[in-house]
């Protein structure tokens, strides 16, 4: 039996996700798209209310994901090479897809594919992601000292002039 992330790592050299990469590279342009699809995509992540742990783990590093692309597009955080931030949008275009390897109306096997490609990001990824989350940290942290910067964990907001 295969992991997650081997798993992850076949449907990430499937044709439909190539799909997902090169819709995700042309959206990159457009800010408040991609604003729309990472909220999307959080609520999703967030209405799943599986107890297994290594699922938890998933969620909570997909949204960081989704936080990440988000950074990203606001011009928050730009240490982060633009391949990896598309191969993330791409993959949250995956997870927020309904038409995918296994649809997600097939219960607990249409969500586990999902699952698969956030673990094979994770796996690939993962000194990004780590990298980003003490950048957050930090970020935090200067926050709490100025507060004048607001609150880095209410949701972004496009402003409508610059999508």
């Amino acid at each position: 039996m295969s992991t997650l992330a081997q798993r992850g790592l076949r449907i990430s050299k499937n044709a439909i996700f190539n799909l997902f990469l090169n819709r995700a590279a042309k959206l990159l342009g457009k800010p408040f798209k991609v604003l729309t699809v990472l909220n999307e995509t959080a609520d999703k992540l967030a209405d799943e209310n599986s107890k297994d742990n290594k699922f938890k783990q998933l969620f909570a590093v997909a949204l960081t994901v989704v936080r990440m692309v988000r950074s990203y597009i606001n011009g928050d955080y730009r240490q982060i090479p633009t391949s990896t931030v598309v191969s993330g949008l791409a993959v949250l275009l995956y997870v927020l897809s309904p038409i995918d390897l296994v649809p997600d109306f097939i219960p607990v096997v249409g969500f586990l594919d999902d699952l698969s490609l956030v673990s094979w990001f994770v796996g690939k990824f993962n000194g990004e992601i780590i990298r980003f989350r003490d950048w957050e940290m930090q970020t935090a942290h200067l926050t709490a000292s100025n507060p004048a910067q607001g609150d880095p964990s209410l949701p972004v907001v496009a402003e409508l002039g610059h999508s």
